[in-house]
């Protein structure tokens, strides 16, 4: 069984499954114009390598990400390289966060960084550059979503996990997507509901943008299609979608964090293509 990594901090091992990028020799974050990133890269897998970008969450950064040995050791085994994009620096100096709000000027556009990394590591490392999964936690799960509602055809599909739009909500995306959500019913950090922060800056409601995605994947039914129950996960499907659209969300009673087995579940559906 997965323990749970919701700490995003676990010491780093190496093992003998993993080759960890340096670029170009030197132990530090691969940059680009635009910022830095982190990679692994699984040895012995032929042909252009699947990916997995992950979004750190508020206060992290990629480096953070790429300790976690639980989930990078998994995906890795798997078969898939793992890229920890760095947000930027935030005023404090103390970690990184995501610029990303609607009614915000951005100091970086976070979407165009994204993509930059994507290909770049595709180059560098061999990636297939369509075959990458874009996830995030937390306000990284908010930039996912933002990135899968306004530039769908980044990635090939999207996973965030305790993060979700912020408001104003989205009047609409620009196209259909395979969008797997997942969010704890006790989150206080991130309520399925939403809260202010401070005046005017306010997380949106988990609900309305189940609906959003509906709309934007053209689901026929506003109820689910079929609903399971994985471990801690209770899964809503809707499949009578847009041809290539999916939506799933998967609810647990956990609180603010990447759930036990979340890893798993999200590639097993990512697979399912």
């Amino acid at each position: 069984m997965m323990r749970n990594w919701s700490g995003l901090a676990v010491a780093l091992a190496l093992c003998t499954t993993a080759a960890f990028a340096e670029c170009n020799g030197v132990p530090s974050p691969c940059t680009i114009d635009t910022g830095t990133y982190h990679i692994v890269v699984p040895n012995d897998v032929k042909g252009p390598i699947p990916a997995v970008m992950f979004l750190h969450g508020y206060g992290g950064d990629g480096d953070g990400t790429i300790r976690n040995k639980t989930m990078v050791n998994y995906l890795l085994q798997r078969g898939y390289a793992v890229i920890a994009p760095d947000g930027q620096l935030r005023k404090s100096g103390r970690g990184r966060s995501w610029d990303f709000h609607p009614d915000r000027p951005a100091s970086r556009d976070e979407t165009a960084f994204l993509n930059a990394v994507a290909d770049d590591a595709s180059e560098k490392f061999g990636l297939a550059r369509d075959g990458m999964l874009l996830a995030g936690f937390s306000i990284g799960g908010s930039l996912t979503s933002y990135v899968a509602c306004n530039a769908p055809q980044s990635f090939s599909a999207y996973a965030p996990v305790a993060g979700s739009f912020w408001r104003p909500h989205p009047e609409h995306c620009a196209a259909p997507v395979r969008v797997l959500h997942t969010h704890g019913t006790a989150d206080r950090t991130v309520p399925m509901t939403g809260r202010e922060i401070y005046p005017g800056f306010v997380q949106g409601n988990v609900y309305e943008a189940m609906d959003i995605w509906r709309a934007t994947d053209g689901c026929k039914a506003t109820s689910p299609d079929a609903e399971e129950h994985l471990g801690i996960f209770t899964i809503q499907h809707w499949t009578s979608c847009a041809p290539g659209a999916r939506l799933d969300f998967a609810l647990h009673d956990g609180g603010h964090g990447v759930p036990k087995g979340w890893v798993e579940m999200v590639m097993n559906w990512f697979e399912e293509r």
